[in-house]
Formats: C-alpha cells, structure tokens, sequence
C-alpha cells in the first residue's frame, strides 16, 4: 500500500535514494580501507552498508505501489579518498541523517499519520546514531594508524540496528530476535 501524502512520499523517494547511494559507497570504502590494510575498518563499512540497504529496503517497501518514476535529491559524499577522509564523509552523512534529515522526514509521517512510514524513518534514525559513533571510533584507530579493534559486527536484518561484538536478546529499536541478527 502507498503512502497517502504527497510530502511524506517524496520524503521516502529521498530516504530510499540516499540509503541506496550509502550502501554502495560504503561497499567501495570498504574496499578502499581493505586496500590500505585496514581490514575490520573495511568489515565495518560492508556491514553498515547492509544496514543500510535494510534501510533502502524498509523505505522501499512503504512507497509500495506507486509506480511513477521520482526525481529525488539525496546528499552524498564522493571520491575515492584515504580511510581517514572516507570515514569523515561517513560520519558527515550518518550526522546528516540523524540532526537534519530523518527528524524531519519521521516529523512529517507523524504529523501526516502515515504509519509505515513513521517505523521506517524511526528505524532508521536509530541505527544512523550507531553508525556515527562507530565510524567515530574507526576513525579514531586510523587516525593512530591501527585499524578498529573488533570482534564481529551485528546488524538487525528488521531495522539496521548495528552493535559489536556481542548481540543482545532482542533488538532495543524493533523488538526482534537475537538470532535473527547477521554476523560480519
């Protein structure tokens, strides 16, 4: 089912678009911090790119059947840079979507009771918390010349929700289950 409003559909059109451009920067980041010889930096980046195509995904699905093509304008770092400059843009964009975008885009479902859309813009404003502070603490470790120091990443396949090394029972955004959780 499509979503009723007119403002709250293009927001998802842009939420979609943005999700999907980070999903595949962070696939190439990764490669990137591989190259260098950062390797959980890299694993880092492949797993929040999976959370984010969760995101792409959940936003996806709410735009339902509305079929016609959309313009849309998603911000977006790009280049190839080192690590230490690909994790700043990382953390730029995860700061955009938490302080700018996804407050106003769940603002605007709310007010427009739009459902759907409210859980997947809340999920995803969640988990971009994470993302940030994690891309932090790589940065951090790059920036002193190590890579990040880890065991394994877990993402919630419902939500994005993004935690190391160790899972817990349920997920505190979307309630799901420990097992449910993919392991990078």
């Amino acid at each position: 089912m499509s979503v009723k409003n007119e403002m709250t559909s293009g927001f998802l059109h842009s939420a979609y678009s943005g999700e999907s451009m980070a999903h595949m920067r962070y696939l190439i980041w990764g490669d990137m911090a591989e190259n260098e010889g950062f390797l959980n930096v890299a694993r880092l980046f492949r797993a929040i790119s999976y959370a984010e195509q969760v995101h792409a995904t959940n936003h996806f699905r709410e735009i339902g059947d509305d079929t016609a093509g959309a313009t849309v304008t998603a911000d977006g770092i790009f280049g190839p840079n080192k690590t230490s400059d690909n994790l700043r843009g990382a953390i730029m964009g995860e700061l955009h979507e938490v302080e700018q975008m996804y407050p106003v885009y769940l603002n605007a479902a709310e007010f427009q009771n739009e459902a759907g859309a409210k859980r997947s813009f809340h999920f995803a404003l969640e988990a971009e918390k994470q993302h940030a502070a994690l891309f932090q603490k790589a940065l951090d470790a790059v920036n002193e010349g190590k890579d990040i120091e880890l065991e394994a990443i877990y993402i919630c396949p419902i939500c994005g929700h993004t935690v190391l090394n160790e899972v817990p029972d349920k997920c505190p955004i979307c309630g799901a289950k420990k097992e449910m959780y993919h392991r990078f």
